[in-house]
């Protein structure tokens, strides 16, 4: 298994972002944007390689107050008790670029990632290459639907001790992660010992939580955009409803929508390689364009 090519860290003013690459750095690049709570590692070295093998530089970064990210444990909050909002989020993902000497990108974002990287198309899209948006939505409340059992897990009281962070993240993969045949219990604890091993920040998660919320719709804005768009969802995912995808490719110009049967909001191994066709061939399809 190839690791990372080089690691290194990004400035957004006071913010220090952890990222890695893979791949040729004279490719075109595709940085990859985390959902809530998610550490970077999440986008796992083998199918990093993947995606580099096809062409493409690969970046990954952890967000803000996850990961080996600054924490906002004692930034001042907004009126909407949020101590920052996606686009301050969209600003680190840009950083992270410019770290790089990347002035252009393809960007993929899962979940939260998702609302970043539509974020960054519409405040820079002469930056944006291409967008990928998984498994997330527009920020119009109607179009965020999770299950009653999901958004309880959500937003439950957060673990303590790596014990707890195993079972939570486990019995939330139980409800709203792919069904058999892509259930793997026994990954998905190893994965969740490994990220709390890597860091553990769950008041960090929360703040990431309220960011989302103070951010608002971008269905006008979205309208507007003149970026190559995929969208994708899973069929199972019950954490964000695929209603949400399909809002998204509906309204973004020319976007297209890929339905992933089986998949919930999660990224199960056996899925990357369908998954690596479709953004590569999107975003190199984009380029020739």
């Amino acid at each position: 298994m190839t690791g990372p090519t080089r690691s290194g860290r990004a400035t957004n003013g006071t913010c220090q972002l952890h990222y890695d690459t893979f791949g040729d750095p004279a490719n075109p690049t595709l940085l990859l944007v985390n959902g809530l709570g998610s550490q970077c590692t999440n986008y796992k070295d083998a199918w990093c390689t993947m995606f580099a093998d096809r062409g493409l530089q690969v970046i990954r970064f952890d967000n803000r107050d996850v990961g080996l990210s600054t924490s906002f444990a004692d930034a001042p909050v907004n009126e909407q008790g949020a101590a920052y909002t996606l686009r301050d989020m969209s600003d680190d993902a840009f950083a992270v670029l410019d770290a790089n000497g990347v002035q252009q990108a393809h960007v993929m974002g899962l979940s939260m990632g998702g609302m970043i990287v539509q974020t960054m198309a519409i405040e820079h899209p002469e930056r944006i290459l291409s967008m990928t948006s998984v498994m997330s939505t527009t920020g119009e409340p109607d179009y965020m639907r999770s299950s009653p059992e999901a958004y309880a897990l959500l937003t439950g009281t957060p673990p303590t001790d790596r014990e707890s962070a195993i079972e939570r993240h486990v019995e939330g993969l139980r409800v709203f992660g792919s069904p058999a045949p892509y259930a793997d219990e026994d990954r998905w604890r190893a994965d969740a010992g490994a990220a709390f091993d890597r860091a553990f920040t769950p008041d960090g998660t929360r703040r990431q939580f309220l960011a989302v919320g103070a951010s608002g719709s971008r269905a006008d804005a979205l309208r507007q955009l003149d970026v190559p768009t995929l969208v994708m969802h899973g069929s199972a995912d019950t954490l964000i409803d695929p209603i949400g995808g399909r809002r998204t490719a509906e309204l973004v110009p020319g976007a297209r929508f890929e339905l992933i049967e089986g998949m919930g909001h999660d990224y199960p191994p056996a899925l990357w390689e369908r998954w690596v066709d479709l953004v590569v061939d999107h975003a190199l399809g984009a380029r020739r364009s």
